[in-house]
């Protein structure tokens, strides 16, 4: 991977072309509804689609990405869980928003907009996510999610989504 060239100071679209040309270097498909601003689809195993956002500021490229609604239960146990994860993280954190939804969130300096860094940042946003979503759906939204086991099973449905909840949400496995 080669980074694109090093930013004129005084060009305010470089940092944009910088992220483009990391996107596209990168071979990742993005959305830009508006100069400056890149939403990325990041597919992973546990949580299937992280959308991210990449937004060029005057003086920092943001990152953010939704990682799942307020949970519905054992608030003080999801969001102990998630703000230990926080403190090892890098580049990343885990937030919430104003009614309690969870985000991963960063900042990165516009003079260190490059391929490797988005790469870096990208890929952490995609593991923590995808590493810490099972755990923190089990916590935040158990109840909700035996409810639908019990639904599913009793009516013959498919349980292939709940899977990774068998060893809490199946009656059969205790």
């Amino acid at each position: 991977m080669s980074d694109p060239a090093p930013q004129d100071p005084q060009d305010p679209q470089a940092p944009a072309a910088a992220v483009e040309a990391a996107l596209a270097e990168l071979g990742l498909a993005y959305e830009s509804p508006r100069p400056g601003a890149y939403l990325v689809k990041l597919e992973g195993q546990h949580k299937l689609a992280t959308m991210t956002w990449l937004v060029v500021g005057a003086h920092s490229l943001g990152i953010e990405a939704f990682f799942c609604r307020k949970p519905d239960e054992n608030h003080e146990a999801f969001y102990r869980f998630l703000l230990q994860r926080s403190g090892h993280m890098y580049g990343v954190h885990f937030t919430v928003d104003p009614v309690g939804d969870v985000y991963l969130a960063g900042r990165l300096p516009l003079c260190a907009v490059s391929t490797a860094d988005i790469d870096r940042l990208l890929g952490s946003v995609l593991s923590y996510a995808d590493d810490n979503f099972d755990m923190a759906l089990q916590l935040g939204f158990g109840s909700s999610i035996r409810r639908e086991w019990a639904w599913r099973a009793k009516r013959g449905e498919s349980l292939a989504n709940l899977r990774a909840f068998a060893g809490f949400a199946d009656p059969d496995r205790h």
